[in-house]
């Protein structure tokens, strides 16, 4: 059965104590945990504590940047990535979101090279901890800082090159909502899809990520949650809204108003 979370940058300023407590007590199932959060809060108090709530784990937020472009070498983001690996399986969480890094100055042929090398030493790892790995494509727009998959079909030529069934594709709708055909292919990736991240927004982004309340923008969420469910996809429905437009709105209005929503198309 199809579930509701929260991705944890949602609620940017509050913390992972505050996250866990107010997600549960408003009746949501799931949270995207941020590693940063988790990190301040303490691993294991977090663990312990998700567990005290209920609250299921729907992704934990993320590993990557294998391509350098944050500073850190190769083998430093291998060995995080690694790190973020265990924690995932420790945290029983539906998947690892992961990022290439950007192209940086390296040709497409080498970054690529790079990211499908990583991906290729944590799949081993990832199904020995029964943690899935979620390649998020995002809008090229706002994609520079964090990754040079920019939509469904350089997603496909990684999957393609990487034999491991823990290989996921991170729909998030925001950054792919607004590619041409992504309702008629959905019956496609749907056996693919890790985890689906909820977004809308007025318009498509143009630099940084820029979203708007769930149903106030143009992204046909209504449409692609139908065809998702109606093609099988059983996962979690994870909430993320962060950008300009929400920032001067109360965190619990942007919840509230987001469940409201997803009751509308039939949501838990």
């Amino acid at each position: 059965m199809a579930l509701l979370s929260v991705c944890e940058t949602t609620t940017f300023r509050w913390s992972f104590e505050e996250d866990v407590d107010r997600y549960r007590r408003l009746g949501i199932a799931g949270i995207g945990v941020w590693r940063q959060k988790l990190s301040d809060f303490g691993e294991e108090k977090g663990a312990e504590l998700l567990a005290e709530y209920g609250l299921k784990v729907s992704s934990l937020h993320w590993a990557g940047g294998f391509t350098g472009s944050d500073g850190r070498s190769y083998k430093a983001a291998i060995e995080d990535a690694m790190d973020a690996v265990r924690l995932a399986g420790e945290l029983k969480a539906e998947c690892l979101l992961v990022y290439s890094g950007a192209r940086g100055g390296h040709t497409y042929n080498h970054a690529r090279r790079l990211f499908r090398d990583a991906l290729k030493t944590l799949a081993p790892m990832a199904e020995q901890h029964g943690v899935n790995l979620a390649i998020e494509p995002m809008h090229p727009a706002c994609a520079e800082d964090f990754t040079f998959i920019t939509n469904w079909d350089e997603y496909l030529q990684v999957f393609s090159a990487v034999d491991s069934p823990r290989l996921k594709l991170l729909l998030d709708t925001y950054h792919l909502g607004f590619e041409e055909g992504l309702i008629e292919r959905i019956p496609e990736l749907v056996p693919r899809i890790g985890l689906v991240q909820l977004g809308d927004g007025r318009g498509a982004p143009s630099t940084e990520q820029n979203r708007c309340l769930l149903g106030k923008g143009v992204v046909p969420l209504r449409e692609i949650v139908a065809r998702l469910r109606t093609h099988g996809y059983d996962g979690f429905f994870e909430i993320e809204l962060i950008g300009e437009d929400l920032e001067s709105m109360d965190y619990e209005q942007i919840l509230r108003e987001s469940l409201q929503f997803c009751q509308t198309i039939d949501l838990p």
